[in-house]
């Protein structure tokens, strides 16, 4: 069967439904089951490498001339990557959205990013905070001792606080604000650990080449 739009935001309003709210040390939510079971194959068996670290971590603009995302040429490439796009653009998954996270997020632009980290990767504790109006850590793969590999959760003042679960189809979700810090510590990484990062931007965003829809607002 075809992956769809309407399949994928059928199966994201139901994990929204059971979705695990957290408030310390800010408002987190875990989400299971995100998309439906065709789409996380799919997305796991997309063809692109994993880029090379080359003895450096800690943030991922590192690496932005060797990033991933799903940007309009690979929608015309990969129906998966169209599906997804779609779903998150429809009025139906942004209206929920909007409501069940209690965010604004009419007016931004969709921004999808494919990451897969390898051995050697980490990320400073970090908010998102600025043009980012919604984080969406979809995580997709599930090689061995991948159940190890969540983001790592910090307080105001970066100390260590939780972790979240890391399982195939699983989510965290929050909205950027100045004590969102999170990140990944230093560990061992078997195989490539692979996620997809769902973001609402303002137009203040510079690289629209990023954005699958970058003449197309967001509308509800």
């Amino acid at each position: 069967m075809a992956i769809t739009a309407e399949a994928i935001t059928d199966s994201m309003l139901a994990s929204m439904k059971t979705a695990d709210h957290g408030n310390r040390p800010y408002s987190h939510w875990f989400l299971s089951s995100c998309l439906p079971e065709d789409a996380i194959v799919a997305t796991q068996n997309l063809p692109f490498e994993a880029p090379e670290l080359e003895g450096l971590s800690g943030k991922r603009e590192l690496h932005n001339k060797t990033r991933t995302y799903f940007d309009a040429q690979n929608m015309e490439r990969f129906p998966v990557c169209k599906a997804l796009n779609e779903a998150f653009q429809s009025e139906r998954l942004t209206k929920a959205i909007a409501d069940h996270f209690n965010t604004d997020i009419n007016g931004s632009f969709l921004r999808v990013e494919y990451a897969q980290d390898i051995e050697g990767f980490w990320l400073e504790p970090h908010t998102d905070l600025g043009v980012k109006l919604f984080t969406m850590l979809l995580y997709i793969s599930d090689g061995p001792g991948h159940s190890e590999l969540g983001t790592d959760i910090y307080d105001a003042d970066k100390r260590h606080v939780a972790r979240s679960p890391f399982q195939s189809n699983g989510a965290m979700v929050f909205i950027p604000s100045s004590v969102t810090y999170h990140g990944f510590e230093p560990r061992k990484i078997e195989g490539i650990r692979k996620s997809i990062i769902i973001n609402y931007v303002t137009n203040d965003w510079r690289a629209r080449e990023q954005l699958p829809f970058s003449d197309t607002p967001i509308r509800h």
